[in-house]
C-alpha cells in the first residue's frame, strides 16, 4: 500500500520519459515540414545536369544532322 501511495502523488516517470521523446519527434518532424514548404516556396528549382557530349551526338544523330569533325 505505501509503495501505490508514493507513485500516486509524483509522475511515472516512464510517462515523463514518453512524453519527453514524443514531444521532440513531433518537434523534429513539425520541423522539417515547416523548412520543406520554406525552401519550395523560396528556393529556385534545382538545375539540371549538363548534358554529355556522347548524348548530345547521338541526339544529333538521331536528328540526321552530322556533327562537326566527322
Amino acid at each position: 500500500m505505501a509503495v501505490n501511495e508514493v507513485e500516486a502523488k509524483g509522475f511515472n516517470p516512464g510517462l515523463i520519459v514518453l512524453l519527453v521523446i514524443g514531444g521532440l519527434l513531433l518537434t523534429f518532424l513539425v520541423g522539417n515540414y515547416v523548412l520543406y514548404t520554406y525552401a519550395q516556396k523560396n528556393l529556385p528549382p534545382k538545375k539540371k545536369k549538363p548534358v554529355s557530349k556522347k548524348k548530345m551526338k547521338r541526339e544529333r544523330l538521331k536528328q540526321g544532322v552530322a556533327p562537326p569533325g566527322e
